[in-house]
């Protein structure tokens, strides 16, 4: 991934890698076992880090540079929130804290890209 940011003829597909990254979420939470502290931590996970992807889809299609900056705010919200939620799974299966570390740091890097975006886009002239 990181050269295909730094290689100008390279498309970077934030689509793809959202989506990506809502299946890899999808088949991390699948090795977790079933219990009383997992499956509230299971479903907030998933709902965050899905709706990632759908949100930047709809900021993609989005009908004006407000809902654009709203729909990529959204994103940033949602990538944050996984965060959160990626740390209480680590809390509570330290056995699967090495896979989970590296799903918070896509949710990060996720975060810093949609930051990146708002910030480009509230600060275009003419608009």
């Amino acid at each position: 991934m990181p050269n295909q940011a730094q290689n100008p003829n390279v498309k970077y597909d934030l689509e793809e890698r959202t989506a990506r990254f809502g299946e890899n979420i999808i088949d991390f939470v699948k090795q977790l076992p079933r219990n009383e502290i997992n499956r509230p931590l299971i479903s907030q996970v998933i709902r965050s880090a899905t709706s990632i992807g759908a949100n930047y889809a709809e900021a993609d299609g989005a009908e004006s540079k407000k809902d654009f900056q709203h729909k990529i705010a959204i994103c940033k919200k949602e990538a944050k929130e996984t965060k959160h939620w990626l740390r209480m799974i680590i809390k509570a299966n330290s056995d699967f804290k090495e896979k989970t570390r590296n799903l918070w740091q896509e949710a990060q890097e996720l975060t810093l890209i949609f930051s990146k975006i708002i910030l480009s886009s509230k600060n275009k002239k003419g608009d």
